[in-house]
């Protein structure tokens, strides 16, 4: 399946929701809704974000969002994305990402906003390596304990990404007077989970102190090495 098969359009009925509602269960594995069909509604219909994309009549993945504020600027602040492993790595993830990105700048939005699992390379490489989006913060245990088969009982730590909608705006430089520093990161820290929760646990502390550290003393996260690491440059 290739990308150009994908349709990805705005969703406004209560079946698309409840659609979307269905697939993120899936993707998570949890039992529970991860968000209800009413709540997406509102969102919809109050000028926030919901999308689905499908390949043919199949939903695959779906995104929703919010509006916010980074920055002291307007930003769409993506929520849940959700794509079916299936047509994981397919570009998927970023064509719902240049999807946000065309919404927001039509509506003169500055900012698109999300976090994700500083642990999770995947994620790390596709936000800093190819989206090119900056690292604004590190929120420790952000929604507390959430208990699906991708996050089980670790905490929900997460970096905050802001990616601007202005294609020509460049990442927020090192300041100088910077020395960088790499910080590593698990091969598989889903999989760890379910195979070594202790070990798990050790990384999570690491990377929290290590990286939140670095953060929380003016650091800029440049870069992700194909090796799994964090390139920050902190003050010498």
């Amino acid at each position: 399946m290739g990308e150009s098969e994908i349709e990805i359009r705005l969703l406004e009925s209560a079946d698309e929701m409840a659609a979307v509602g269905t697939m993120f269960q899936q993707v998570w594995g949890s039992v529970t809704p991860l968000v209800e069909t009413e709540l997406l509604c509102a969102i919809a219909h109050s000028g926030g974000y919901v999308i689905g994309a499908f390949d043919a009549a199949n939903i695959v993945g779906a995104s929703f969002g919010f509006l916010g504020r980074h920055d002291g600027q307007e930003a769409l602040h993506s929520h849940v994305t959700g794509i079916l492993p299936g047509v994981q790595h397919t570009g998927v993830g970023r064509a719902i990402k240049e999807h946000q990105r065309a919404w927001a700048a039509e509506r003169g939005i500055g900012w698109i906003t999300w976090t994700f699992d500083p642990l999770v390379r995947r994620n790390a490489w596709f936000n800093i390596e190819v989206l090119h989006a900056d690292v604004a913060e590190y929120l420790e245990n952000f929604y507390g304990s959430m208990g699906d088969a991708i996050n089980g009982d670790d905490d929900s730590d997460r970096l905050l990404i802001a990616w601007p909608t202005d294609p020509s705006a460049e990442r927020r430089p090192a300041p100088a007077g910077t020395t960088t520093i790499e910080i590593a990161t698990p091969d598989d820290i889903v999989r760890l989970r379910r195979t070594d929760p202790a070990a798990a646990a050790d990384w999570r502390r690491r990377v929290r102190t290590e990286l939140g550290e670095a953060l929380e003393s003016g650091g800029v996260v440049t870069g992700f090495t194909r090796d799994g690491s964090y390139q920050v440059a902190v003050p010498a």
